[in-house]
């Protein structure tokens, strides 16, 4: 669900891969971002809606991905995917750090953007300060 730069990056490498893929987006217009070559389905629609979902194929599905640009939406959907339809991996991708520590700790395997980054600078930052001999850099 979501046909954003990740999304399309997503459904086009599993497409690639040999597996049965279909991209939700609310905005035909996003689907534009597939691969040229893509062979999944597209679904304009919400997957909050359990009949998109079930038009989706979500019965059948071994995973799902939420990643839309609303972290309210990605959970919700997650939950639906999980709870209603028992979807065996389902991923959501939360932007603020606090309700993904939450919804982690409630067993949705999350994604956050905000803290994977922020982890790679530091780990940037702090591993060039101590390649200079514990020299400090400027500010950002």
């Amino acid at each position: 669900m979501g046909c954003g730069r990740v999304g399309a990056r997503v459904a086009g490498i599993l497409d690639h891969n040999g597996h049965r893929v279909t991209v939700i987006d609310t905005d035909s217009r996003a689907f534009r971002r597939l691969p040229s070559d893509f062979g999944g389905e597209t679904l304009i629609g919400t997957g909050i809606d359990e009949d998109v979902l079930r038009a989706a194929g979500i019965e059948e599905a071994s995973a799902f991905v939420a990643v839309t640009n609303g972290d309210n939406r990605n959970i919700m959907a997650a939950q639906v995917a999980r709870l209603v339809f028992e979807v065996p991996e389902v991923i959501c991708r939360i932007y603020d750090p606090v309700r993904e520590d939450t919804y982690r700790r409630l067993g949705l395997t999350t994604i956050c953007p905000t803290t994977s980054v922020s982890a790679v600078v530091i780990d940037h930052v702090i591993g060039a300060s101590e390649t200079l001999g514990g020299a400090r850099g400027g500010g950002a």
